[in-house]
């Protein structure tokens, strides 16, 4: 007889398995077994805390990224607020900063070339996009470009003079228990032309030369139209008086030459003849104490050398962009152009400061002429065609300062670039006529004036700024990447060697160098066809910065001075109030400084972001990345974004 079911323990079954119990069945493949498996009831509730705590921690990862992005995004919109309202500041004090200009305002040729290239841009960027939404496609063919090998070969003869360490040797040096009358006669120049912030510390680093008093003389040749400038350098020059050092100040009643015809003033006087040497410095160099111990005895020996040039060195390198920037050019120039060109020909131009001359070089070829505003590279050039030799000392250094705002970098780089090609149109056939080698005619021609001078600013000019946004308008033309990118890459690279501490800014010193261009060409262009422009001069502007180490060796030298007796000090304390009253005064009254619009930088700004846009729509990636950068340099420079700064 069979049991009967139990209905009571199926329904107990069938709850459990409704209420989603850890008990099933499982039928095995032999259906005589019924397989019961019981789990572990925490099991499952692991699962699902482990579930729902990864849950929360990706929402909370979502809310932390979404606070970086508005964070991100809040540091942009601050930004271009800043840069908005820097724009509506200097588009408003833009008018009154050019009112104050007592020359009348007139609108320059190549700027109105510049717009007209604008507007041609223009109308064809609203044909490229007619033409991208017509679906219209064309396939331009590629050219080749050439690459130029000067910065090369430089390089190459650079690491040569590293490499065996070739370096000036002076054939004798001045014991320090040597008799003064060992010691030749030299003259020290400090021309100077309303340089209120540094003539004290030129001054002081010039009459603390370790050299015998009486056998050096300093003139400081003032040329201020400032009669406050004129009193508190006169001051200064009677305080060294009072120390015992042999000092004059002049000054011009008619000022025509600028610096040329300032120097040519001051060798025209009587006791001239009985120097031997003259030593020349700017207002803003400090020479080190014993800059004459170190150069004047090279000329031991060597009746053919004429020039002994010292490097440059800055005080304000790490001011700013702006300055970061000059020194890679700079150290470039000194370290490879100057130092490469000093060993293998004997020729290069003169820097105008920081280097010593001999008398009898000078009055043979000339002596300072007032025909261009490049009076050092005139008279290095005329020296040179004489048969005179020139020497530079890398390792001598003299500090002095880098212009730290864009309007005196600009002004100081249309004079160094217009005055080369004046003194090219006029020494011209003088090179041609003179008795030098072939090959000295050759290099001071084709590499000196013509390569470095005249075609790499007229190259960099219309390649980045006129070719390069034209090729994205006009399918016949075509640049390739190597063009636009490597080979300027490449030359920054050339160029940034000599100051490895600054390869951080590789990129930005490449798009600066094109910026430049603007202005290089400018001054080339006015000073080749004898513009209006090219005969301007303007002092660059100093902001007086002294090193560390320049006034700790001036303090030392103040200490152990046994000169100076009761009656100087008190005279030389009276004088510094007076001088400091002056100062006050004229700090208040002088004018205020402003940062300024550039009008031609930034219409060049516009023509390189419509060109990026065009180049963005033709897929050219590398073209476009270019373009969008250097169009952005362009404006930042155009609203004197660069350098100090004006609140």
């Amino acid at each position: 007889m069979s049991r009967p079911p139990n209905y009571e323990f199926q329904e107990w079954w069938n709850r459990q398995r409704e209420n989603h119990n850890d008990v099933f069945i499982d039928k095995s493949e032999n259906p005589n077994w019924l397989t019961v498996e019981v789990r572990s009831p925490t099991s499952d509730q692991s699962v699902e805390k482990e579930r729902s705590r990864s849950a929360r921690q990706i929402s909370w990862v979502c809310l932390l990224k979404c606070q970086q992005i508005a964070n991100s995004l809040a540091w942009i919109t601050n930004g271009s607020l800043s840069l908005v309202r820097t724009v509506n500041r200097r588009i408003a004090s833009s008018p009154q900063s050019h009112s104050d200009l007592t020359a009348p305002l007139v609108e320059s040729r190549l700027y109105r070339v510049i717009k007209v290239f604008l507007f041609l841009v223009v109308l064809l960027l609203f044909f490229e996009l007619t033409a991208y939404f017509k679906g219209w496609h064309f396939s331009p063919p590629s050219v080749s470009s050439a690459e130029s090998v000067d910065r090369i070969v430089l390089m190459l003869g650079c690491f040569w003079i590293k490499f065996w360490n070739v370096k000036p040797v002076a054939a004798m040096e001045f014991s320090p228990d040597a008799d003064a009358q060992e010691y030749p006669m030299v003259l020290v120049q400090i021309p100077m032309c309303n340089e209120r912030e540094v003539y004290q510390q030129s001054i002081a680093a010039v009459c603390i030369q370790d050299w015998p008093r009486e056998r050096m003389l300093v003139q400081v040749l003032d040329d201020s139209d400032d009669l406050d400038v004129q009193i508190l350098i006169n001051a200064e020059v009677q305080k060294w008086q009072q120390r015992g050092v042999r000092i004059l100040y002049r000054h011009r009643l008619i000022r025509t030459g600028y610096k040329a015809g300032n120097l040519k003033s001051a060798m025209s006087c009587d006791y001239v003849k009985d120097y031997e040497y003259v030593a020349i410095f700017d207002a803003d160099f400090q020479p080190g104490p014993d800059f004459l111990k170190k150069t004047i005895p090279h000329f031991k020996g060597r009746e053919d050398l004429a020039l002994v040039q010292a490097r440059w060195a800055f005080v304000n390198r790490d001011e700013n962009l702006l300055t970061r920037l000059q020194n890679i050019n700079l150290s470039f120039h000194f370290e490879v152009e100057q130092q490469v060109n000093s060993v293998f020909i004997n020729f290069f131009g003169f820097n105008g400061t920081a280097g010593v001359w001999r008398i009898r070089a000078l009055e043979e070829c000339g002596g300072w002429l007032e025909r261009t505003t490049v009076e050092d590279m005139d008279v290095a050039v005329r020296a040179h065609l004489c048969g005179w030799k020139f020497i530079f000392l890398n390792d001598v250094k003299c500090l002095c300062e880098l212009p730290e705002s864009y309007e005196a970098y600009k002004k100081q780089q249309h004079r160094w670039h217009s005055g080369p090609m004046q003194l090219f149109r006029l020494c011209f056939f003088d090179i041609l006529r003179s008795k030098v080698s072939v090959g000295k005619k050759a290099n001071m021609i084709f590499l000196f004036f013509l390569l470095r001078k005249l075609i790499l600013p007229f190259y960099s000019f219309t390649l980045f700024c006129i070719i390069l946004p034209l090729t994205m308008f006009l399918p016949e033309a075509h640049l390739s990447a190597w063009v636009v990118c490597y080979v300027p890459g490449m030359m920054s690279i050339l160029n940034i060697l000599p100051a490895p501490r600054s390869f951080p800014f590789i990129v930005p010193y490449l798009l600066f160098e094109n910026t430049m261009s603007v202005t290089k060409f400018n001054a080339m262009i006015s000073g080749l066809f004898r513009l209006g422009s090219s005969y301007e001069w303007i002092v660059t502007k100093k902001l007086g910065r002294s090193s560390e180490a320049d006034l700790v060796a001036f303090a030392e030298k103040e200490s152990d001075s046994s000169i100076e007796s009761s009656s100087l000090h008190r005279s030389s304390s009276e004088s510094g109030i007076d001088e400091l009253s002056k100062l006050e005064l004229t700090k208040k009254t002088g004018k205020t400084k402003r940062n300024r619009l550039y009008r031609k930088e930034l219409a060049l700004a516009f023509i390189l972001l419509t060109a990026s846009v065009r180049s963005l729509l033709s897929a050219q990636g590398i073209h476009f990345y270019f373009l969008l950068f250097q169009g952005i340099t362009f404006l930042v420079v155009g609203l004197d974004l660069i350098g100090e700064q004006v609140s």
